[in-house]
């Protein structure tokens, strides 16, 4: 019998990194093309300017995919990373980049998608909206409690019993693997120390976590929310309905964080973590925390926020966000918005006090629902908010019943808008469009099809998330 040749693996050696490319990945440009270099879990991450050893991963046709094997020159745009899991946890992938570097090359990064798929004409992109601060900017955290604990190469090689069970976050590209976290940077007090209980609790207890693999264990999910009006949601997530262990647990936390003003619970027996469809229960405190903004109106916005609800994760940020719409928005008094893909209404209720009136429009019923709950919380009764897929809603029927808008404010999900909805956007004519997007590239492809009645008048990027390759932009259109 023949024996298998294994081909031996394509190895680059002393090439410079280039630059950062779509979805954090660095690029090196080579007279073959582009290899896109991935940095592998456990990595100290490459960065422009580095000069490194790849292996080539995978050949396509019109590029290579590669890991760095070794990294011979540290590029100068490189900073010490301030977290003990830097390279292994999936979140923070740039904390080893300079902030003002990350700026750059997301402000970059917008240039060459509007540029490259918009292929519209564009003004001078502004500077970026860079975000202050840059840790502890978060305001939800989701973390996974799991029996798949990841383990160094140590302690694989270690005579002693490793503990199987871990709450922190799944390890990028493995989803029965989680790391746990001594302590996170992205969300305030109480977060880490709440995490850290209740993953002792469940060791003392010896509670059983979810294994992810043979679905069986107790502890899901630990999700806590943060609030600038310093209240505290926690929702737990558990397998099986076990109220006496469940009731323990949610005591422990209550006498031991006072500061949690809504503890909550869901007994989820599917084979996924996702939560959307299930019950959630109050078990003490609200059900829900209340976040303010300040809309300039000296009456600060009040939004009550539930377990489901989809609230922006960097609030201080989200300000400055909603203010550049609403000034491009250009908001007189007697203008109807309407107010595409409105989540909870939060950027409806922000310019509801200076327009005639504000049509939200939004797939999931939960979030309209909280919608109306916010706009009357707040005293706010020139809104309308509707439940259905955009597609489908925005019809000739739509506009003659609500009012043809003036202006149209449309944040969609990553994914973009439907072209069919563009193609409504166009009919119904609005004099301006204000697109806030958090992926640049789709909202590029957006452009280009509202190309037909519309100008880019003014592009602003913001940094919503420090760290991370994301970045939103918001786009204001003018009608020829």
């Amino acid at each position: 019998m023949r024996n298998k040749t294994h081909k031996k693996p394509e190895r680059l050696h002393t090439v410079q990194i280039d630059a950062v490319a779509a979805e954090g990945k660095c690029i090196v440009r080579t007279d073959e093309g582009v290899i896109f270099v991935e940095n592998p879990t456990g990595g100290p991450g490459v960065a422009p300017g580095d000069v490194v050893d790849l292996r080539i991963t995978n050949r396509k046709k019109q590029y290579r995919e590669a890991v760095a094997e070794h990294i011979h020159e540290l590029s100068p745009v490189r900073t010490e990373p301030f977290c003990e899991h830097f390279g292994t946890c999936g979140g923070c992938k740039w904390q080893h980049i300079r902030y003002d570097e990350q700026l750059r090359f997301k402000h970059q990064q917008v240039i060459d998608h509007l540029t490259r798929i918009g292929k519209v004409a564009l003004p001078t992109i502004r500077p970026i909206l860079a975000a202050e601060p840059t840790q502890y900017y978060r305001n939800k955290l989701e973390f996974t409690c799991a029996e798949g604990r990841w383990m160094t190469t140590t302690e694989v090689h270690t005579d002693e019993r490793i503990d199987p069970r871990a709450v922190g976050f799944h390890v990028p590209g493995r989803f029965d693997k989680v790391l746990p976290i001594r302590h996170c940077y992205l969300q305030p007090d109480p977060s880490n120390a709440i995490r850290l209980a209740v993953a002792d609790y469940a060791m003392r207890h010896n509670l059983s976590m979810y294994n992810l693999k043979v679905h069986t264990g107790y502890l899901r999910t630990l999700i806590i929310r943060t609030a600038s009006t310093q209240q505290v949601m926690v929702t737990l997530q558990v397998a099986q309905d076990n109220p006496e262990t469940l009731e323990k647990l949610l005591r422990f936390l209550l006498s031991t964080f006072p500061q949690i003003t809504s503890l909550n619970y869901i007994i989820n027996t599917k084979k996924n973590d996702s939560y959307q469809d299930q019950e959630v229960i109050n078990f003490a405190g609200t059900p829900y925390i209340e976040e303010q903004m300040d809309d300039g109106s000296g009456r600060p916005l009040t939004f009550r926020v539930g377990p489901k609800s989809f609230y922006q994760t960097n609030a201080q940020q989200a300000f400055n966000l909603y203010k550049i719409t609403r000034d491009w928005a250009g908001l007189t008094g007697s203008e109807r918005v309407y107010d595409l893909y409105t989540g909870t209404g939060t950027i409806a209720l922000f310019v509801a006090r200076q327009a005639q009136h504000v049509v939200g429009v939004e797939y999931v019923e939960a979030s309209v629902a909280d919608a109306r709950i916010n706009a009357s919380v707040n005293g706010i009764t020139n809104t309308t908010f509707v439940a259905g897929d955009m597609r489908d809603i925005l019809t000739d029927g739509f506009f003659d019943k609500h009012g043809r808008p003036e202006v149209v404010i449309t944040d969609p999900p990553r994914a973009g808008m439907d072209e069919a909805v563009v193609g409504q956007l166009l009919k119904a004519a609005p004099d301006r469009i204000v697109y806030v997007s958090c992926n640049t590239a789709t909202q590029a492809r957006d452009l280009n099809w509202l190309d037909e009645g519309y100008t880019v008048a003014d592009v602003q990027p913001v940094d919503m998330f420090p760290h991370t390759h994301h970045v939103e932009n918001v786009v204001l259109l003018k009608r020829r």
